[in-house]
C-alpha cells in the first residue's frame, strides 16, 4: 500500500479520520524537521503528517528547515506528499475560501537552500516543467467531486521569501508574470520532493486578497479566520484523496533523477 505524507500549513493541524499510531522524531543530515512526524492511518492507508510551522506554529516561513522536512518523509518511506498552504489571491475571480489545485510555480525566494545536491554527490538538474505531480492533481480533482468540495483546476503559485507580506507593486508584477496566488512556503518544498523522487501536490486555500487588490488592511487574523472556515472542506477533500490514490505510481516523479545527473 502507498504511504502518503501530508504537510499541514496555517490552520491545519489534524485530519478527518486520521488514527494516530505513534509520533516519531527523525534525524536527518540537514538538521531537525519542523516537528515530530505523526504516523497513523486513514482507512487502510498509512499516512504521515507533519505540521510545517511546528505544532505551536512558532517557525516562520523563512526559517523552516525544508530539506530536513522532505528528507524525513523519504526516510519514513513516503512516496507521495499532499501539501496544504494558505495563500493570497491575485487572479481576478479568486475569493477567500477558494481551494486551488496548483499546477505551476514562480519562485521568488532568495535565501533558501533549494537542493540536496551541492556538488559533493554530483551535479543534478531535475526536470521541473511540471512542478506538481500530474497524477496527484487528477486524483485531487476527482476527490473534489466525490467529497462535494469545490476546487479550482490549476493555478500558478508565486513563492515569496516572507515573513513580511507583499507590496501592492509586487502583486501587480506577479499578476503580469502570470501569478494566480502568492504564498511563502511552496518552494523549495516542491523541488526538493522532486529531487527525492517523491510525488508532490500543492493544495492552496485563498485566505485573503493579495496586497492592493482589496482596500482592506491585510491581517493575520483574516488569514486564520479564512483557514478555519475552510478546514472542514480541506479535511473531507484530503480523506477522499487519500482513499483514491492508486497503489502504484504511473507518473514520472519516481524516476526524476534518471538522466538528471552529470
Amino acid at each position: 500500500m502507498p504511504k502518503i505524507g501530508v504537510i499541514g500549513g496555517s490552520g491545519l493541524y489534524d485530519m478527518k479520520g486520521f488514527v494516530l499510531n505513534k509520533k516519531k522524531a527523525v534525524k536527518t543530515p540537514f538538521g531537525k524537521p519542523s516537528d515530530q512526524y505523526l504516523l497513523g492511518k486513514i482507512g487502510n492507508v498509512d499516512v504521515v503528517f507533519l505540521p510545517r510551522h511546528g505544532k505551536h506554529h512558532d517557525i516562520p516561513p523563512h526559517s523552516i528547515n525544508y530539506r530536513a522536512n522532505i528528507w524525513g518523509f523519504k526516510k519514513l518511506g513516503v512516496d507521495r506528499i499532499l501539501s496544504i498552504s494558505a495563500v493570497g489571491g491575485i487572479k481576478k475571480g479568486l475569493t477567500p475560501g477558494d481551494i486551488v489545485i496548483l499546477d505551476q510555480v514562480l519562485d521568488m525566494t532568495q535565501s533558501r537552500i533549494s537542493t540536496f545536491y551541492d556538488g559533493k554527490d554530483g551535479v543534478v538538474h531535475i526536470d521541473f516543467t511540471e512542478p506538481y505531480c500530474p497524477e496527484l492533481r487528477k486524483v485531487l480533482m476527482k476527490a473534489g467531486k466525490g467529497a462535494k468540495v469545490s476546487v479550482k483546476n490549476g493555478g500558478t503559485y508565486v513563492a515569496v521569501e516572507g515573513p513580511r507580506l507583499e507590496t501592492a507593486s509586487e502583486i501587480k508584477s506577479f499578476k503580469i508574470l502570470g501569478g494566480d496566488v502568492v504564498g511563502m512556503t511552496g518552494m523549495p518544498e516542491a523541488s526538493l520532493s522532486r529531487e527525492l523522487e517523491i510525488c508532490y501536490s500543492g493544495l492552496s486555500v485563498v485566505a485573503n486578497y493579495a496586497a492592493g487588490i482589496s482596500r482592506k488592511k491585510l491581517t493575520v487574523a483574516e488569514v486564520m479566520e479564512a483557514m478555519q472556515s475552510s478546514t472542514g472542506s480541506i479535511k473531507r477533500l484530503l480523506k477522499e484523496t487519500i482513499r483514491l490514490i492508486p497503489k502504484n505510481r504511473k507518473c514520472r516523479c519516481g524516476e526524476a533523477l534518471k538522466e538528471a545527473k552529470i
